[in-house]
């Protein structure tokens, strides 16, 4: 009975395997970014501007990560997505730069 309670506990507590799919960049973009980086609140660059794009993609998609995830000027610490994961980070920054040609 002890064993069952306890596989039953470990069992409820595990994520479920939906849940931990990774998402895409155009999901996260779309959920978590947008509010500031369609805007320009607070001074982020706003998608599709390619003036605002152009300097940062020119660092390369490495550093944009570093920066996103470590937070840049007014924006904090992975913006609003404290649950993403580096890939995740990196795929959102790609649709930006993508949609900002």
């Amino acid at each position: 009975m002890k064993k069952a309670i306890i596989l039953a506990a470990a069992a409820w507590l595990m994520t479920p395997a939906a849940a931990m799919a990774e998402r895409d960049g155009a999901t996260i973009y779309n959920t978590k970014c947008m509010a500031c980086h369609m805007t320009g609140a607070a001074g982020a660059p706003i998608v599709g501007k390619a003036d605002q794009w152009a300097p940062r993609a020119a660092k390369g998609i490495d550093a944009l990560v570093v920066s996103a995830t470590n937070g840049i000027n007014a924006m904090p610490p992975k913006g609003t997505c404290m649950d993403c994961t580096e890939s995740e980070m990196k795929a959102t920054i790609q649709h930006m730069l993508d949609n900002s040609k």
